[in-house]
């Protein structure tokens, strides 16, 4: 019984190895030469609600696009002054720029920054489709860079990583670390077996009549995860979803440990809500608590030793892989920090199956028959 103990307690290993393995030969892909001939017009979408950080500057940053023929639509509220008065400067700063914006989604849904892509979408001039949010900060090759696959019309989507441009708190780089030691190694196991079957929202590139193939951003106004199911729903009607080997970069803006408990919550619950399975199975990839458990069990000095040990060593060689594939230099200076991650991740996933409403943006909502249904209106009705 304590080897089968054991046994359990190691697979978090054998997930650690196949992640390893994953990030090595992602990033060891042979590049694809570049394709200077496909510059398809496009229609870059904005949905915002309220100034992020710098966020002037991430605005700025795709004005200047080493791209020919492009426009920048945005959808914001007209109460929504700090927003306006960012987009006035930068159509002042950069007159040569097709900028365009709309007031309002002109829709009544649970779920605002997809009404809005909702309306964006059936409003942009072109037919290709670059979505990106507002925290995102991009280089001038961007465009090119993201657009590229498309000529591919096997390619439905494509979508990228993406990196801290700076770490102001002890929270946003307590993030870091989780992104690049966690969350992308999981992306990199899904690519690895069964390939990439959703977006990350940072950036989607694809066209009108891949959305419209599943009815548009109109058919998942009321749900959460739009990304994800941009992802997944252009997958299912038989086009491949890209992961370009490209990063951009967000600023990131976690004030408090408080800030990141609650965003970690709230996607975990999502996923509790939309992946079951794989929500629950991401205890077996849970290395820190299942060495502390081997080692309560059984505590000897190689029972400690050899777990703990292992441990150890996975998870850096883990997270300096994708580290030195995405070029980010803060690998080694945050490897004592892996455990800390470990130990709040695990503690937010048991968190996550009591939770039964997500905080979003001030307010909260249910997940009901997996679209959100704001708080406020279920105890009007009287379901709680």
């Amino acid at each position: 019984m304590l080897y089968f103990f054991f046994a359990i307690a190691a697979i978090p290993f054998i997930y650690y190895l196949i992640a390893i393995y994953s990030t090595l030969r992602y990033f060891h892909q042979p590049a694809a030469p570049p394709d200077t001939g496909f510059t398809p017009p496009v229609s870059n979408l904005k949905p915002i609600r309220g100034l992020d950080p710098e966020a002037y500057e991430n605005l700025e940053s795709f004005c200047r696009q080493d791209y020919p023929e492009y426009e920048i639509v945005f959808c914001v509220d007209r109460e929504d002054e700090n927003v306006i008065a960012a987009i006035e400067r930068l159509k002042a700063n950069f007159p040569e720029r097709e900028i365009r914006v709309l007031y309002g989604s002109g829709r009544s849904a649970s779920n605002d920054k997809v009404a809005k892509l909702a309306r964006l979408a059936s409003e942009a001039r072109y037919e290709t489709l670059v979505i990106s949010d507002s925290d995102v900060r991009v280089g001038p090759d961007y465009l090119r860079r993201v657009t590229a696959p498309l000529r591919d019309p096997k390619i439905g989507a494509v979508t990228c990583f993406y990196a801290p441009a700076g770490i102001r708190t002890f929270a946003d780089r307590l993030q870091s670390v989780g992104m690049t030691s966690d969350f992308y190694a999981g992306v990199l196991v899904a690519w690895q077996l069964d390939g990439i079957k959703f977006a990350l929202g940072t950036t989607i590139a694809t066209t009108r009549a891949h959305l419209a193939g599943f009815g548009g951003y109109a058919a998942i106004e009321n749900q959460p995860a739009d990304d994800l199911l941009v992802g997944r729903l252009i997958a299912e009607q038989g086009y491949e979803v890209v992961l370009l080997p490209y990063v951009i970069e967000t600023v990131p803006d976690y004030q408090s440990m408080r800030a990141l408990f609650y965003k970690r919550l709230r996607w975990l619950v999502v996923m509790r809500h939309m992946r079951p399975a794989g929500h629950l199975g991401l205890l077996l990839t849970q290395g820190l608590p299942w060495s502390l458990a081997a080692v309560a069990v059984h505590p000897t000095p190689a029972v400690a030793l050899a777990f703990l040990g292992t441990y150890a060593c996975l998870r850096a060689a883990m997270t300096l892989t994708m580290a030195d594939g995405m070029r980010q230099p803060r690998g080694w200076r945050d490897l004592a920090l892996i455990p800390v991650w470990d130990a709040a991740a695990f503690g937010i996933w048991l968190t996550s199956f009591m939770r039964r409403s997500i905080r979003w943006r001030g307010a909260d909502y249910y997940i009901r028959e997996g679209k959100l249904v704001p708080a406020a209106v279920e105890q009007a009705s009287g379901r709680t």
